[in-house]
């Protein structure tokens, strides 16, 4: 049965996140990513395209491109909020869907033309979005999700196109390959000192010529030029990880800092899996040295969303971990073995005070921001080499991020609250339980 299948993206998400709070950046070219030399282009608008920067772009070549940009430490904390909103709205009125990134959905809306018109309801969906949100949005409308999501880049910005069957190979044949899934910038090289740039050209390549050039992914992507694909849409579900990572701009050797640094992360991510009801039942600590050679280190633990037990595990992950005493690079903790649920006492170490105390911090936190209220420990100041790093913090989806607004946990900073509501004290420190 022919299938209807609709692409569903939030055009330059971050930027237009951040638009939302701060109007004055409205018509400007803004950059999204890390501040420092190091970072990297998470994503940018539209006024920023123009002058040649891209997402994945170290931050220093966007900012030689494009000096008058307007440079954005990212939130993802903040994005990932507009993006479930964006989400419950489709899950709503979808009959299945299926997250594919943060600011990208596929839905199959199959059979719904017997009933309502499939553009018609699309297009009210598409309107529904904007109204409760703000966020600019574009949809293709199609018969798989290769067509349709090309046909997005086509309605972008803020657009949409249907791309009926019978018009398929007339709508891909002018594009170039670059449009399609896949074809990164090797494939894409590799293509074209074949004399190949457009899809028509493409799909008139022999299947078998495709095949022995790149295996089975020639195949594929032969397939995608010619409008075939039957990827189902695959219903959405929840994230199975959740990591926070900090890229220093100078590599270090402050292990006090480092210990520092591990409570400040993972106090974040603590609070953040009792926001989403969630707990974990596996840490695992990162350590990347100077020469890029990466160790990880895991433990399993009794589920739990409490920082003050996840805290002693990361400590004790780390000093297993880091015997060598060289320069250390990044610094990174995930929580894994994700399920749904909310903390249970034990017996033997909490107490009913305890979980009232983390009830009363998340209430401030609620109100007046994620950081109005940290852990002694996790402020202390790592030396100069950590004041100046990029922060890589992140919520860990089960599909791969949109590679074109790659995640801010790549490259940025850690930054002042932007949550919204009133400042809190800044002269007001809170340590309980040690700091530990």
């Amino acid at each position: 049965m022919e299938r209807t299948i609709v692409h569903m993206d939030l055009d330059s998400f971050f930027v237009s996140v951040e638009r939302l709070l701060r109007p004055v950046l409205n018509g400007k070219p803004v950059i999204i990513g890390g501040t420092s030399d190091r970072g990297v282009v998470a994503s940018c608008s539209y006024e920023a395209r123009q002058f040649g920067v891209s997402s994945a772009m170290p931050m220093k070549m966007a900012r030689l491109l494009c000096p008058d940009a307007i440079v954005v430490r990212g939130d993802m904390e903040l994005y990932s909020r507009h993006s479930d909103i964006v989400t419950q709205i489709i899950a709503e009125k979808a009959p299945l869907y299926e997250k594919a990134s943060i600011d990208e959905h596929y839905l199959d809306i199959t059979g719904l033309d017997r009933f309502f018109g499939s553009l018609k309801w699309t297009h009210e969906l598409r309107q529904n979005i904007i109204k409760n949100t703000g966020l600019p949005i574009s949809f293709g409308l199609s018969v798989n999700k290769t067509v349709s999501k090309i046909a997005t880049g086509e309605a972008k910005p803020n657009g949409e196109l249907e791309v009926p069957q019978g018009l398929v190979n007339p709508f891909l044949d002018p594009l170039s390959i670059k449009k399609i899934p896949m074809i990164g910038d090797k494939t894409f090289r590799l293509l074209r000192s074949m004399g190949i740039g457009t899809i028509y050209t493409l799909r008139n390549i022999p299947p078998e010529m495709m095949e022995k050039v790149l295996g089975q992914n020639g195949i594929v992507i032969w397939n995608k030029a010619n409008g075939i694909d039957n990827t189902p849409v695959q219903a959405y579900w929840e994230q199975k990880s959740i990591s926070a990572e900090r890229t220093f701009d100078k590599d270090t050797t402050d292990v006090q800092g480092m210990h520092s640094l591990l409570v400040h992360m993972m106090e974040k991510l603590a609070y953040e899996l009792r926001q989403q009801r969630k707990l974990a039942s596996c840490i695992t600590v990162k350590i990347r040295y100077s020469n890029f050679d990466t160790h990880t280190l895991q433990k399993r633990i009794p589920y739990t969303s409490f920082d003050h037990q996840l805290i002693p595990v990361a400590h004790e992950l780390f000093n297993r971990l880091y015997q060598r005493r060289m320069l250390i690079r990044l610094l990174g903790v995930r929580l894994t073995h994700l399920v749904q649920g909310t903390q249970q006492l034990n017996m033997f170490e909490d107490t009913p005070e305890m979980t009232s105390l983390y009830l009363a911090m998340d209430r401030l936190r609620n109100r007046y921001g994620r950081k109005s209220i940290q852990r002694a420990a996790g402020l202390v100041r790592v030396k100069e080499e950590i004041n100046g790093a990029n922060d890589k913090e992140q919520d860990s989806n089960q599909k791969k991020q949109n590679p074109k607004e790659q995640d801010p946990m790549n490259n940025r900073q850690e930054e002042k609250s932007k949550d919204k509501g009133q400042s809190f004290p800044k002269d007001r420190l809170y340590n309980w339980r040690g700091g530990h």
